[in-house]
């Protein structure tokens, strides 16, 4: 974390710098509030410049360099005009004998020295203090406190460095983002590297260590998310973190159960991407999905529920009477019951460019991490559902006009009356209905993309850098083939879904018919939007996870 404002003072004479710093520490170093400073020093230029490297991975700030100006190999000028390209605002005093006042008056003009002081200076109440209290109140008049916190720095057009920052916003972790294409401080972060060639995204701590085009789970470890199990055995694992997951480990956990979920990404799950949710029970003015994850979490934790994430189940086994669950780094946990919440991903728009160009300025869902990159840039949409519509909004604080293309002929169709309303009356919101995309063009980013309209055939290539695709829903249950029993497209059948010309699945094992939620093995439910015939909306994800722990607790009577 940034500490206090520093006050450098750097000479090569080591009896003079000690009494720099006496003098330094009894009148600055002790400040009540904020207006104490951190007295640092250096008997070296080069010994000074490494330290800055340091302050600046930090988010350090320094707020008056005092140096001498006779110290060798670098000058006290020289200095301080290296110093400048990192704190830029500083003050610079500098420490001359009479030998050197022209010197000094020389890098008024060229480097904006400040002040210079000849030695000695005693006594400090007259001769120090007096112009050290002057620059340093002109300083702080101007101050603005760095941001204290996490610093991500890469390209706008880096998949990766689009995956980190929506991992961490995603898991409610403040950052700050740093365009090493346009920002000063992110080009001297990367230099301040060990190496100074780091491989981007650089995530820069508060303790001014970093991690290189890092993997979500290093960043997790880093910002102290949990990632591993305590036990090896719970009453119940939940496999997903949307609304019906942790709707279901607030009650299961509420009610005794020794609860983990664990979650691939983000708590929240696709929900926790809406940027807007207003029709939810409870909320009359709307909350995003964000905030609901946020409650939902901390709720969940409350009741001592175990959170994993970024974590990803590799195989579920049954070992009967346990459910054995192997997360994707080999390492084991056992369980009564197990519930399935993981949810629907966004389908692919497989249209020529577009896989090439995703994360380069093409995003499946609403990607918030990059509205403010769209600043005064038209925003493409493709989808006519609730999450497009939510999305429209959102960005059309942020964009000069947001077009949503909509291959149907209405948005009504598919999309909630009160948002269609308010899109009509967002002016910076264009709806093309029967349209789509057809091609992406760019090179390392978006660049172009070809319109069509599917009514008349006619197509339009307009320039674009950024196009959010919400099309469709595809559960992604592969990794349970052979498990449980699917549809066609892959939701998880439950309950009465899984009778077939009035017989039960061949491998159901218990003489009982399923409860409900629970799918074609025994003490395997499932809940929200993988489930076959689930309503697609939050309400319902929660309400199924809730109830699912009603049968849950009817299966563990019976175990």
């Amino acid at each position: 974390m940034a500490g206090k404002p520093v006050v450098f003072a750097v000479d090569d004479d080591r009896e003079v710098l000690r009494a720099v710093e006496r003098d330094l520490r009894r009148k600055y170093g002790r400040g009540r509030g904020g207006d104490g400073y951190r007295i640092l020093s250096a008997d070296s230029a080069d010994s000074a410049m490494d330290t800055l490297g340091k302050l600046t991975l930090r988010g350090d700030t320094v707020a008056l360099f005092l140096v001498d100006q006779r110290m060798p190999r670098k000058t006290g000028v020289e200095f301080l005009e290296e110093a400048k390209g990192f704190f830029p605002d500083a003050k610079k005093v500098l420490l001359t004998a009479y030998a050197d006042t022209d010197a000094a008056i020389k890098a008024i003009n060229e480097i904006g020295l400040d002040y210079y002081l000849q030695k000695p200076w005693d006594p400090p109440e007259e001769n120090l203090y007096p112009v050290l209290d002057d620059l340093l109140g002109d300083w702080r008049s101007s101050y603005r406190p760095p941001f204290e916190g996490i610093r991500v720095v890469g390209n706008r057009w880096s998949p990766k460095s689009h995956a980190v920052k929506d991992f961490l916003a995603r898991n409610r972790v403040p950052y700050q983002w740093q365009d090493i294409e346009s920002s000063e401080d992110a080009r001297q972060l990367v230099e301040q590297a060990d190496h100074g060639e780091p491989s981007l995204p650089l995530v820069v701590f508060e303790d001014g260590s970093y991690l290189e085009a890092p993997e979500n789970v290093e960043v997790a470890e880093k910002v102290g998310l949990q990632t591993r199990a305590e036990r090896p055995f719970y009453d119940l694992v939940i496999v997903g973190g949307g609304p019906s997951g942790l709707a279901a480990a607030v009650y299961g956990a509420s009610e005794g159960l020794r609860t983990v979920l664990i979650e691939r990404e983000a708590p929240g799950g696709q929900a926790g991407t809406s940027s807007r949710i207003e029709n939810y029970l409870g909320f009359p003015a709307g909350l995003s999905g964000a905030d609901l994850s946020q409650r939902a979490v901390t709720q969940a934790r409350r009741f001592e529920v175990e959170i994993l994430t970024p974590q990803e189940v590799a195989e579920i086994r049954v070992e009967d009477p346990y459910r054995v669950v192997r997360l994707a780094d080999g390492t084991e946990i056992s369980c009564h019951a197990l519930l399935i919440t993981t949810g629907v991903s966004y389908r692919k728009l497989d249209m020529p460019g577009v896989e090439k160009l995703s994360g380069r300025g093409i995003y499946y869902g609403a990607a918030m991490t990059e509205a403010l990159s769209c600043k005064d840039e038209d925003v493409y949409i493709v989808g006519g559902a609730n999450s497009a519509g939510q999305a429209a909004m959102y960005f059309s604080r942020h964009a000069r006009k947001v077009v949503i293309l909509c291959r149907s002929e209405d948005l009504r169709k598919g999309m909630s009356e009160y948002l269609v309303k308010q899109i009509e009356d967002t002016p910076n919101i264009e709806v093309r209905i029967k349209s789509g995309v057809s091609e992406a063009f760019g090179e390392d980013h978006l660049e172009k993309l070809t319109v069509r309209n599917s009514a008349t055939g006619e197509e339009e290539t307009v320039p674009a850098h950024s196009l959010f695709i919400f099309i469709g829903a595809s559960p992604k249950t592969d990794w349970l083939e052979g498990v449980v029993e699917r549809d066609e497209r892959g939701f998880i059948l439950s309950g009465q879904d899984l009778v077939k010309n009035g017989k039960w699945p061949k491998n159901w094992t218990e003489n009982r018919d399923p409860f409900l939620l629970e799918t074609s093995v025994p003490g395997i439910f499932v809940a929200g939007d993988v489930r076959h015939g689930s309503v697609k909306r939050v309400a319902s994800g929660v309400g199924e996870g809730s109830i699912s722990v009603q049968f849950i607790h009817q299966y563990l009577a019976k175990v």
